[in-house]
């Protein structure tokens, strides 16, 4: 039997990358699949495409995760359309990177709605469901720079690791109605993004996780499904580090 049959998951930016190897794998484990996407409808039919392939029931939504409103309708929206939401998936986020010397303003304001902001949107418009059903997961994406930092990603670090922050949180405020919130921080993923970096800086990436090698989108995407399905049913409140051990 598939894992996450007829469960419905809701993903934030899904149609590249992590988001899209989380949603691909849901589909496969016989999940239902909402996601968002901002500005490319032509992706977001090819990935409905793609999920649909696996015999379920898939929809993209346009919406922006950073902006409340939004948020609220989004989630509306899918409930109506699909009768339930069983996990969440805050996934969507973007880069600003640069030195805090010449950081602007806008690059701060912009990482922080989009990247923090949206899991505060997305997760407040989510719980009146949640609370419904007396059911859920929250899956968080922060990063490893979450955990450690990193030079010339102050924005990008504060705003994963604001979202430790906010998730251990949930998980005590929403732990007594089977509610269960918890977070990924990915290491060094290959996509889209990284593979447009310079080969030698992938190679000295490499060199420092003790698995010697990137991780994929299909190891966030496992990670995903476990933390999604009843073999997660007493973990909360936790930061799983899918890293190749970055961290150790």
């Amino acid at each position: 039997m598939k894992l996450l049959e007829g469960k419905v998951v809701l993903i934030t930016g899904a149609t590249r990358g992590i988001g899209k190897g989380i949603a691909l794998e849901f589909a496969k484990q016989g999940a239902d699949v909402a996601f968002t996407y901002v500005s490319s409808p032509e992706k977001a039919k090819e990935v409905e495409s793609q999920l649909k392939e696996f015999n379920v029931k898939a929809i993209g939504y346009q919406s922006n995760a950073g902006d409340f409103t939004q948020a609220q309708e989004l989630v509306d929206k899918v409930v109506t359309e699909f009768g339930q939401i069983d996990t969440l998936i805050n996934n969507a986020g973007i880069t600003r990177d640069g030195l805090l010397m010449r950081m602007s303003e806008q690059d701060w304001d912009d990482i922080i709605s989009i990247n923090l902001k949206s899991v505060f949107n997305m997760t407040k418009a989510s719980l009146r469901t949640f609370l419904k059903q007396r059911k859920g997961s929250i899956i968080n994406m922060s990063s490893i720079v979450g955990l450690q930092g990193n030079a010339g990603q102050s924005n990008y670090s504060a705003s994963k690791a604001g979202i430790i922050g906010f998730s251990k949180s949930m998980a005590k405020e929403i732990g007594s109605r089977n509610i269960r919130c918890n977070v990924i921080a990915p290491g060094f993923i290959e996509t889209e993004m990284t593979g447009a970096l310079d080969e030698e800086v992938v190679k000295k990436w490499v060199e420092n996780i003790p698995l010697k090698r990137a991780g994929s989108t299909e190891d966030i995407a496992n990670t995903c499904v476990y933390l999604a399905s009843d073999m997660s049913a007493y973990v909360t409140g936790q930061v799983i580090s899918v890293c190749g051990g970055m961290l150790s």
